[in-house]
């Protein structure tokens, strides 16, 4: 599941049991990544005005539905306001069910770097090469051999 949380605290309630809802009867192996557009902890924002309340709601939110955030390699925070003294902070992350977590013990999330967005992107790694999934076939685009970096890329895999 891709999220995309509002940034407005006027809609971080509704946000927050929409979230819930949609995932609470999930049975299956459960990935939920994106922009949560809230913070965990204090230590996930480089200055101190932050409302305890959203991040105790989230963090709710996520003990009730039987998560776990997958930890982040490379970099503390994820976005970066566009100001002359900038805040940080951890908005982006991944949340996984137990079940997907077992399949997948390996998992791991790179933070890497973007000079063209106030986000970083992440990278999530499943930490089993061999796995293919059922009947999913091999595909390659022939765009992708003209990349910058795709040969390198290929090279590291190998």
């Amino acid at each position: 599941m891709v999220v995309y949380g509002v940034a407005q605290p006027e809609h971080k309630d509704r946000f927050f049991a929409e979230f819930v809802n949609t995932y609470r009867n999930e049975c299956l192996p459960s990935l939920i990544g994106g922009d949560f557009n809230i913070t965990r902890s204090p230590q996930e924002k480089s200055n101190d005005r932050y409302d305890s309340r959203w991040l105790n709601l989230f963090n709710a939110c996520i003990q009730t539905l039987n998560l776990r955030e997958l930890e982040m390699q490379g970099r503390k925070f994820t976005w970066m306001s566009a100001r002359e003294n900038p805040t940080f902070e951890k908005l982006d992350r991944f949340l996984v069910s137990s079940e997907w977590e077992h399949e997948f013990p390996l998992a791991l999330v790179q933070s890497l770097y973007s000079e063209n967005s106030d986000h970083t992107p992440l990278l999530l790694q499943n930490g089993n090469a061999s796995y293919r999934g059922k009947n999913q076939r091999f595909r390659i685009e022939l765009e992708w051999l003209h990349r910058d970096g795709f040969q390198e890329m290929v090279a590291e895999v190998e």
